[in-house]
């Protein structure tokens, strides 16, 4: 059950009718059991694990509010975080590690045999584990006190809205909101659907068209060459964060139908002007998630310089082997990795030569900046989209084979007759939200005047009603971080 199919909008009304209803002490309950069912709708099974892991970081987190011992509290931490990491790498890298074993026995002349069971990955699992992992270092860290309510803890871990893709919430902002009384905020509600139209919007009419192209160009990297795969790039880059931001959207948007905020995970990501900025900006609960569980407890920047350097390459390799069993994910982790280091030993240089050059705090050098950014960033999504290492490799090869290969509609060829159309379609829409990113983050005067005229806010609703009824793609694509 997708965000973006009808079952989960029947699905969402009930439970939002529900929800508003019922009194306050037995809203818990239904949001509860209404997460259990939205996961049990993907697989029966996937409950199970969700129910270990809550129930395994609550309990441990429980054992350290009562055990003073520094010592034993550690054990305990240590304890919750192998079992969640464990239990993650059983069942999503485990086949992923026996390949790398199976390699390394082949290199030294010898086979491995061993048969690893096809398991089938749960939903959410990459996120749920980490939010289990946040809490118990928070209750170690005396950040937090333990939740003694075992079912507004269950709750937390399988809060439906952000279950599958996040945003990676934090227990201690989480959870009190569920202890508050709510009442039903006519503009609060508003603001909820109008965050879950935007989103689906984005979702079914731009990324899903998108993603028709990106795939069939990536899936068949030897059968394409220069402006197609250029176009492709281009495609992937917007795809990803439309498809993930969407998800975003919906998910915060849903949150608010019940009077829940959940963090924000982007903040217009394609108009930072570094690596570092665009990680500032780009799922930013997972960014900080990685910064705060990982880089700052191997030192973060107060160690060494060549310590820092180690520390960042750790925390992206992370990163990219958190997003899937592939070496293509972890080498576009390593990638970002680089890019960071590079960029940190860089900037006294590139600061030096702009102040010699009077070149600090323009607009020419910003746009520089965003659109070096913008080149590095999109072309790390190569390898991130790639189906393997070799078809990455081969897709940077024949992308510079400008006048050779297919036509920049082939993809589209065999889908429909409309490819002329469907081109110019996605083009179109990427250039409205382009606009609507830059209105927004340049504060146009006059996109906020027509911002707040009713007559104006009606009819966006009604266009962007209308063009996901019958602009957007009929199969029900998945979202592409679902799969993480």
């Amino acid at each position: 059950m997708t965000f973006n199919s009808l079952p989960f909008l029947a699905f969402l009304t009930l439970i939002v009718v529900a929800y508003w209803l019922l009194p306050q002490r037995f809203r818990w309950v239904l949001l509860l059991t209404a997460s259990y069912v939205f996961c049990a709708s993907w697989a029966p099974q996937f409950v199970i694990w969700l129910a270990l892991s809550t129930l395994l970081a609550y309990t441990l987190a429980r054992l350290m509010e009562g055990t003073p011992d520094p010592g034993k509290r550690k054990a305990l931490l240590a304890l919750g975080v192998v079992s969640n990491v464990g239990l993650h790498f059983v069942l999503k890298y485990l086949a992923f590690g026996a390949d790398i074993l199976r390699t390394l026995f082949g290199y030294v002349g010898l086979t491995f045999q061993v048969t690893v069971p096809n398991l089938l990955l749960p939903v959410g699992i990459s996120f749920y584990t980490l939010q289990s992992i946040s809490y118990l270092v928070d209750v170690y860290r005396d950040e937090i006190e333990p939740e003694t309510h075992l079912g507004l803890f269950a709750l937390y871990m399988a809060f439906f809205p952000k279950l599958v893709s996040g945003p990676i919430d934090r227990a201690k902002y989480l959870i009190p909101q569920f202890r508050q009384t709510h009442i039903l905020n006519a503009s609060r509600l508003f603001s909820g659907l109008q965050l879950v139209l935007w989103g689906m919007f984005k979702k079914v009419v731009i990324a899903d068209r998108l993603a028709v192209y990106v795939n069939a160009v990536y899936g068949d990297p030897g059968g394409h060459a220069g402006w197609t795969i250029l176009i492709a790039v281009l495609f992937s880059a917007a795809h990803i964060y439309i498809d993930f931001s969407a998800y975003t959207d919906i998910a915060i948007g849903v949150a608010r139908l019940f009077d829940f905020e959940v963090i924000p995970n982007f903040a217009q990501p394609y108009l930072a002007s570094s690596i570092s900025d665009f990680w500032r900006r780009w799922h930013i609960s997972f960014s900080s998630w990685l910064r705060d569980y990982i880089y700052i407890p191997l030192g973060g920047n107060r160690v060494p310089p060549w310590r820092q350097d180690l520390n960042i390459l750790i925390v992206f390799l992370a990163s990219g082997l958190w997003h899937g069993a592939a070496w293509t994910f972890v080498f576009w982790g390593a990638m970002h990795g680089v890019y960071l280091i590079l960029e940190r030993r860089s900037k006294p240089i590139f600061d030096r030569i702009a102040r010699a050059l009077r070149f600090e705090d323009t607009a020419v050098r910003r746009i520089v900046a965003t659109a070096t950014t913008m080149l590095l960033v999109g072309f790390a999504w190569i390898f991130f989209y790639a189906r393997s290492l070799p078809d990455a490799l081969l897709l940077i090869r024949n992308l510079v084979r400008f006048g050779s290969g297919t036509g920049i509609y082939a993809p589209w060829a065999s889908l429909t007759t409309a490819t002329v159309a469907e081109m110019v379609l996605a083009w179109g829409l990427l250039g409205l939200l382009i606009l609507a990113h830059l209105g927004r983050a340049w504060r146009l005067p006059w996109v906020s005047h027509m911002a707040g005229k009713a007559g104006v806010r009606w009819a966006v609703y009604l266009l962007l009603g209308l063009a996901v009824m019958n602009l957007g793609v009929a199969n029900e694509l998945p979202f592409l971080y679902a799969g993480f």
